[in-house]
């Protein structure tokens, strides 16, 4: 039986998904700094349109002209994800009215506003900061985590999921457990790809510069302590420290697909076809995507859908875990009922 706010929570889980589509449209179009300040744009809430304005504009960040297809590209995702947050807020206070009954997820609502109000803090940084590859790469890891966190309140809500995590399916249980680790940590990588604009390091396949291994610097291409201050608009890292980093990016390819795939066959033996074959769907669909950036020179419209690809990998996974919990662990970010055994101890 599906629990009160259920679809308010698939609108909030696909407004989500837009806001994560939009992220990326920004940043692949360049337009992090479409706006020199933060939340508004060149010191008004929306675009500067008319000649005063701009030359308002101009006077206030010198540096920074007007590129009006950019700022409107950051300030439409920054409409959105306000309006995300607001639904988000709007989810908590309503898990309120309902917090006392038994198994309702008040905690993850909750959970959630937190996790959104520290987006709105590296949504800040990210421009602040000059778009530094450290807060870009945790800022697109917030909204996947959003995402993911939107997605396990829709579960928990539907209320009609049957936990499928038999005492015989245990050992597919951890097989998905690992494997939503490793997309995960392939999706920080694309993540750190993508801020240190290193997707083009390499233009062949399988190998890169025609070598199976070319001129790498890891040391540089993974240095988590890049000074602040300069802009990171377009990357600084020299060519060996990008191609360190695409081609990092290839190998955690080859691991999540092996990954991958190897439950999908699990969760086949397991008598689970159907989730096994929407793995492999989604999964085909994402590389087959990875191999056209690259081939194509990272066309906008493939990269975009690149990374929604990872994201819908990502919320699969997320709901391959949850149908394969135990029965034991339906509590999980609720509130105990007042009178259960869990709330008399």
């Amino acid at each position: 039986m599906r629990k009160p706010g259920f679809n308010f929570a698939v609108l909030a889980l696909l407004l989500g998904f837009v806001v994560v589509v939009l992220g990326a449209f920004t940043r692949l179009t360049h337009a992090g700094l479409g706006c020199p300040d933060w939340p508004g744009c060149y010191g008004f809430l929306s675009v500067p349109r008319s000649d005063s304005a701009l030359e308002l504009a101009q006077m206030r960040y010198p540096d920074s002209p007007v590129e009006s297809f950019k700022a409107w590209a950051e300030m439409i995702h920054r409409y959105a994800a306000g309006t995300l947050g607001l639904v988000i807020l709007g989810l908590a206070l309503f898990s309120l009215r309902h917090r006392q009954e038994r198994g309702y997820p008040a905690g993850l609502s909750f959970g959630l506003l937190l996790l959104v109000i520290c987006q709105a803090a590296f949504g800040m940084w990210t421009v602040t900061l000059k778009l530094w590859p450290q807060v870009v790469t945790a800022h697109l890891l917030g909204g996947f985590a959003t995402l993911s966190l939107l997605l396990l309140l829709c579960l928990r809500l539907h209320g009609g999921l049957r936990p499928l995590g038999s005492p015989s399916r245990q050992p597919v249980r951890l097989v998905a457990r690992i494997a939503l680790m490793v997309v995960i940590a392939q999706i920080a990588l694309g993540g750190w790809t993508s801020s240190n604009y290193a997707a083009l390091a390499c233009t062949d396949l399988p190998t890169c510069h025609g070598e199976w291994w070319p001129d790498m610097n890891f040391a540089a291409g993974f240095d988590v302590f890049h000074e602040i201050g300069p802009n990171y608009l377009g990357g600084i890292l020299d060519g060996a420290g990008r191609t360190a980093i695409h081609f990092a990016h290839r190998i955690g390819a080859v691991i999540t697909t092996l990954t991958v795939l190897f439950l999908a066959w699990r969760l086949l033996r397991s008598g689970l076809p159907t989730m096994a074959g929407l793995i492999v769907l989604v999964l085909l669909m994402q590389v087959a995507l990875g191999v056209t950036n690259v081939l194509a020179h990272l066309p906008l419209s493939v990269a975009v859908a690149h990374n929604a690809g990872g994201a819908c990998l990502l919320l699969v996974m997320v709901a391959v875990n949850y149908r394969l919990r135990s029965p034991g662990n339906e509590a999980i970010f609720a509130r105990p009922h007042p009178g259960s055994a869990l709330a008399s101890h």
